[in-house]
């Protein structure tokens, strides 16, 4: 568990199943949908490694945001560093939404994958040049743009790298 010294509600754990039931009730609006998947797609998605690492961002112990931190071939679309993991699939619930739980779980990454990964020291992202708020949320985070675009399934992407 992680905890939050700036928003003490805001933690940070490792998908089990036991959240699977308050998981099935999660939303995300059409456009964001474009952009991300639900969280119970991705966790049982067959492309995802059963090494990679599926996070929620809990909000009181609800969970109020997902995103997975993948390892294996996909790392290399994005980093040459061996110990990087990709941050793929972030979102907020869509009844969470607006709230700055993004913005804190994002905060508390660091300090998750320094306690939860430690050969992690690094993690990359792709997101879509359109997205324009996920880009600056992700730039108020830590991450930064070192000027590379991968082009996505649904178009270019900037790699933006959070190094830990």
């Amino acid at each position: 568990m992680e905890y939050n010294t700036i928003n003490p509600s805001i933690t940070l754990v490792e998908y089990k199943d036991t959240y699977k039931n308050l998981l099935s009730d999660y939303y995300l609006p059409e456009e964001q949908l474009n952009f991300t998947s639900l969280p119970l797609e991705k966790i049982h998605n067959s492309n995802v490694t059963k090494t990679s690492s599926h996070i929620l961002i809990l909000d009181n112990n609800k969970p109020a945001g997902y995103f997975a931190l993948e390892d294996g071939e996909k790392v290399k679309r994005y980093s040459d560093n061996p110990k990087a993991r990709v941050l793929t699939a972030f979102s907020i619930n869509s009844k969470f939404q607006g709230k700055g739980i993004a913005k804190e779980g994002l905060k508390l990454l660091p300090s998750f994958v320094r306690e939860t990964l430690p050969d992690v020291d690094e993690v990359v992202l792709g997101v879509n040049k359109r997205n324009t708020a996920a880009i600056t949320l992700y730039l108020k985070t830590g991450f930064v743009d070192e000027n590379k675009t991968y082009e996505g399934p649904k178009g270019p992407q900037h790699i933006l790298h959070l190094h830990i």
